[in-house]
């Protein structure tokens, strides 16, 4: 049976505690779809397009993880219709803190009140990533901050010329 789990998310930009969901999710599934959020409600420091790219060059130049595993793309609708499209039944998400929870829990209600075909599967990053946040990653870079402990080689790039 051919698995595939939706892990959406803004990833502006992808850190290590995103990774560290995305390479736990393919130890459970046989297909990871990393979605990226292009919801307008949201300011991004980086376009759609641009996510798409960071994302791919995280995880398959810097992190040569297996391509035909994962795919990336970029969505405006619910998360239930992409699943729909998919034909998978589970959301992936990561949990950081407890802080964190109440927002998912609430959420991972909603997309069962839509299909209730749907389950969420929570994820926790390893212990020393589960403080980043892309938040922080970018303050730490505009103020010109190292950030090596947080992303990928190629992600800092692309956040430095960003900042530059």
């Amino acid at each position: 049976m051919n698995k595939v789990a939706i892990y959406p998310g803004t990833f502006d930009p992808i850190t290590f505690g995103h990774i560290d969901v995305i390479k736990k999710g393919l130890k459970l599934f046989n297909k990871l779809v990393v979605a990226i959020s292009n919801g307008e409600n949201k300011k991004y420091l980086f376009s759609s397009n641009e996510r798409i790219e960071i994302v791919k060059k995280a995880l398959f130049h810097d992190l040569k993880l297996d391509k035909k595993k994962i795919e990336v793309i970029s969505f405006t609708s619910l998360t239930t219709d992409l699943c729909k499209k998919y034909k998978s039944n589970i959301i992936l998400r990561g949990l950081r803190a407890v802080s964190d929870f109440e927002y998912e829990f609430q959420l991972a209600g909603m997309n069962r009140k839509l299909n209730n075909n749907i389950e969420t599967l929570f994820l926790m990053s390893d212990i020393e990533n589960q403080i980043i946040s892309s938040k922080f990653v970018k303050e730490i870079v505009k103020l010109r901050g190292d950030i090596k402990k947080f992303t990928t080689k190629s992600t800092i790039k692309s956040l430095k010329e960003k900042y530059e």
